[in-house]
């Protein structure tokens, strides 16, 4: 697929859950400016992310219904007359999900097979593109970590997105749902959560480094991580949404440059103009699932859709950095 290959999206009516989130409030701005007619589906749980200023005079131009996917009447009736749907909605906090396994089950499993069951049912030829996580592959027995890794989750949030995943994998071989599954790694940009690390470590990073605070490593920072800024990321799931051959295929996506904490927090402060880290013993409850070092192969995606990652991590950090600085009474 050519780099420059913009999808068709021109009056196609798209429905994204968890839209108010990170990356689903940046998928729905691109998406507008496709021509799509987007609505999006959000709880706005508090400690989930979903934030109305994500789509500040986006409001107008979209669809808002607050509702949960556990809804079954809600759900049935939101999935009908949909061409595609961008399933992004879930909690992704490893620690809650250890402190609070039955929630993360009903969010991360039960919701999925309430919407799975809708489209069965009220619409079998929608195209889904699910979102899941590289914690389904637990700590690496090799890396770059590829697609036939062994699934082994480090913790219960792992599990659950590992069977919120296979769900979609199911529904298509026994259904024919039309789904493709994507394993994000550590995903930024702006519009993601900051007030603490629910949703990765990265955003209570920049805004400690933008508040004055030291960063806090745990451990001695040599772990080796990989990043997307949020723009490559709609870019794989517009293309994977446009591509008829992806359909119930399973894509990792990553960086062929990981970079180790430590150097991440000095990179980071040098972006900043000034800062400070401090490294700290591992805490009990994080060291038990902390899956130490991980990268991603994302060749199969490259093959199938020519994608890379595009933007360097300094000059995506950076665009994220200004974008706090601007709107952070929004985001603190």
């Amino acid at each position: 697929m050519p780099r420059d290959f913009t999808p068709n999206f021109q009056g196609r009516s798209v429905l994204i859950t968890g839209g108010l989130g990170f990356i689903g409030s940046n998928l729905t701005r691109r998406l507008v400016g496709l021509g799509a007619h987007v609505t999006v589906l959000d709880s706005l749980l508090p400690q989930f992310g979903g934030n109305l200023f994500n789509i500040d005079e986006y409001e107008k131009r979209i669809h808002i219904n607050l509702g949960d996917m556990r809804d079954e009447q809600g759900m049935n009736a939101l999935v009908q007359g949909r061409d595609f749907i961008f399933n992004l909605a879930g909690q992704v906090s490893h620690l809650d999900s250890m402190q609070n396994p039955f929630a993360d089950l009903a969010i991360n499993c039960q919701s999925q097979l309430y919407l799975l069951e809708a489209c069965r049912h009220f619409n079998p030829d929608v195209r889904i593109i699910y979102t899941n996580t590289r914690q389904v592959y637990g700590r690496p027995q090799y890396l770059p970590v590829d697609e036939k890794h062994p699934l082994d989750p480090a913790d219960i949030n792992g599990i659950h997105k590992l069977a919120g995943g296979w769900y979609h994998i199911l529904y298509q071989r026994v259904y024919g749902l039309r789904t493709t599954s994507l394993r994000l790694t550590n995903t930024y940009g702006p519009r993601m959560r900051v007030v603490d690390a629910r949703q990765t470590f990265l955003g209570l990073w920049l805004r400690q480094v933008l508040s004055g605070e030291p960063l806090t490593i745990y451990g001695d920072g040599q772990q080796r991580r990989d990043f997307n800024y949020v723009e490559d990321v709609l870019t794989a799931l517009l293309w994977v949404a446009s591509t008829p051959q992806t359909i119930g295929e399973v894509f990792n996506l990553g960086d062929s440059v990981p970079v180790t904490l430590l150097d991440l927090a000095r990179l980071l402060i040098e972006l900043n103009g000034g800062g400070a880290y401090q490294l700290q013993p591992f805490p009990a409850d994080r060291q038990v699932i902390d899956i130490g070092d991980y990268y991603a192969d994302f060749s199969k995606i490259t093959h199938a859709l020519g994608w890379q990652p595009r933007v360097p991590l300094a000059e995506g950090l950076a665009r994220t950095l200004e974008y706090y600085r601007i709107h952070r009474n929004h985001y603190w």
